[in-house]
């Protein structure tokens, strides 16, 4: 079942996939409060057939659905539309959240969460969209990052590694795109969230580890590296391959 919680005309519309009645009209209150408009949905396939309709800015999508789950309800969104998903999970696991991530989302918030803090998610991410317009529009003349077996064109928003293309999240391309612009050099994870994610507090810092991890699944661990403490560094596998060839 869709319904339209909308008060105001803007031009954002947030779609909120969530099948527990009163939560769901928690977050439309406090999305159309915004001045945003909400849309809402209350399981997964009825949230694929209201993205399709209402082409939305972003979308809220819990994972435990009836139907069709948030994972695949996500995968299917995100293949007929790039848009930003945020999912909401009960499970504060992080293979959970990598998986999640993995099907297309942008960033997740584990339940119980502050109204307060899932608008400030809502806000970073639809700044982020208008924000990768701009970034994408100065990548235009940007050189292809060679780094032997992996390429990453910052134009074309394409990575290979060892000849074949990887799938990349638009969140995975622009944290891996950023590293790999300062090959060596630790960036904090509070400048990588600055950067990356638009964010001017330190609130994400789990977020940035969770899609290191699925970058590195995507990847291999060996091509991130960890600062504990600090944050990460890009080390092409050009110099990883120097290295055996040394040793």
């Amino acid at each position: 079942m869709i319904k339209n919680t909308s008060r105001y005309t803007t031009p954002s519309t947030i779609l909120v996939v969530e099948d527990e009645p009163t939560l769901a009209t928690a977050i439309a209150q406090r999305i159309t409060a915004e001045g945003w408009t909400a849309r809402v949905a209350s399981d997964g396939a009825s949230a694929v057939q209201a993205a399709s309709q209402i082409k939305p800015d972003l979308v809220i999508m819990d994972i435990m659905l009836p139907i069709m789950d948030g994972l695949e309800a996500t995968k299917r969104i995100v293949a007929e539309r790039p848009v930003p998903v945020l999912i909401l999970t009960a499970r504060d696991d992080e293979a959970d959240k990598v998986t999640g991530l993995g099907a297309g989302a942008d960033d997740y918030m584990t339940k119980p969460f502050s109204m307060r803090e899932l608008i400030a998610r809502c806000k970073a991410l639809l700044r982020r969209v208008e924000r990768a317009k701009v970034i994408a529009k100065n990548s235009e003349n940007e050189k292809v990052l060679d780094f032997g077996s992996l390429v990453i064109d910052p134009a074309q928003r394409i990575v290979t590694l060892r000849g074949e293309q990887i799938h990349l999240t638009p969140t995975e391309f622009d944290l891996l795109a950023t590293l790999a612009r300062r090959p060596k050099s630790v960036l904090t994870r509070e400048k990588l969230l600055e950067e990356v994610w638009d964010w001017v507090d330190a609130s994400g810092t789990r977020t940035v580890d969770s899609h290191v991890k699925a970058l590195r699944h995507k990847l291999g661990s060996q091509m991130i590296r960890t600062v504990h403490g600090v944050g990460y560094a890009f080390e092409p596998p050009e110099d990883q391959e120097q290295e055996k060839d040394q040793r």
